[in-house]
């Protein structure tokens, strides 16, 4: 795919100009999506002009207001990575490209993150590492093979000193009240709605880790 019909398609998740390029970069094709996902967030925008063999030119634009008191705001900033810093996540989603932009965000503020695609494999992660391995676990609840609800349940279960004390966190597109309930219910000591609001994310880890 190259040119004008590639350009059409690159913010697409897995879509590279050269499909023999991921075995030879060990790419996956979810940078630009990664790329627009987060500008969109900002409430920024991204445009592409590229001409085969001679150049392309990215404009990006992010909306931002001047800080009044930019040294403070800095200080701030770096406050708040330093009480996340070390905090030790492991992330279970499945849908590639959401757990992707959540360890970008999440290694962004110094945590240390674990990544697994399914309930399934967060439980299996959680059994073979040492007790207190991990600080947090981000659960998401509607994945394959096996779900948050069922995961959290049998990690709860698990003989050993943190399986009951492990703080996991849901991660739902449903924020409806009954699906808040029944996350505390399985043994969740909070739940987060999708599309994960960056900074309330950080706070309710941030409230769990220091």
């Amino acid at each position: 795919m190259h040119g004008k019909n590639f350009l059409k398609n690159i913010f697409h998740p897995f879509v590279q100009a050269d499909q023999g390029a991921r075995s030879q970069y060990k790419g996956t094709g979810l940078g630009m999506a990664i790329v627009k996902e987060l500008l969109g967030r900002m409430g920024g925008t991204i445009q592409i002009v590229s001409v085969e063999n001679q150049g392309t030119t990215i404009h990006v634009v992010i909306p931002f207001e001047i800080a009044e008191e930019p040294a403070v705001v800095q200080e701030m900033s770096e406050l708040s990575k330093e009480n996340l810093s070390g905090c030790r996540i492991l992330l279970a989603e499945d849908n590639e490209l959401n757990r992707e932009i959540a360890a970008f965000l999440l290694k962004d503020e110094g945590i240390s993150v674990t990544e697994a695609e399914d309930g399934q494999q967060a439980l299996e992660l959680f059994k073979e590492k040492p007790a207190g391995t991990f600080d947090v676990i981000l659960m998401d609840l509607m994945m394959p093979v096996m779900d948050g609800y069922t995961a959290t349940r049998k990690i709860r279960e698990l003989e050993r000193s943190d399986a009951k004390t492990v703080p996991i966190i849901a991660m739902t597109a449903n924020a409806f009240q009954e699906d808040a309930e029944k996350c505390i219910a399985v043994g969740m000591n909070a739940h987060l709605a999708k599309p994960l609001d960056i900074e309330k994310m950080k706070k309710t880890i941030k409230s769990i880790c220091s």
